[in-house]
């Protein structure tokens, strides 16, 4: 499967966190608001001016910065 970023999908489209490429606080954060290996994630809606991307995953729906999801890699699951 090709790898992709989080910043990559399409509203409405699907994946699997494969990995996170930052280091630091920003891991440890985005680490913290569950966003681990191995979780799904659909991108729910984009921002009107682009940023930022509003994410579900674990049942609940969190904001994130393009910047942020530039560092998360997942693998897309086909649209249902």
């Amino acid at each position: 499967m090709k790898e992709y970023t989080l910043n990559d999908l399409s509203v409405g489209g699907q994946a699997v966190v494969t990995n996170i490429k930052c280091q630091g606080a920003m891991k440890r954060r985005l680490i913290d608001m569950g966003i681990t290996p191995g979780v799904k994630v659909r991108l729910h809606k984009i921002a009107p001016l682009g940023d930022p991307l509003e994410i579900k995953l674990r049942g609940y729906m969190l904001s994130i910065r393009r910047s942020e999801a530039k560092n998360i890699t997942v693998s897309k699951e086909p649209e249902a």
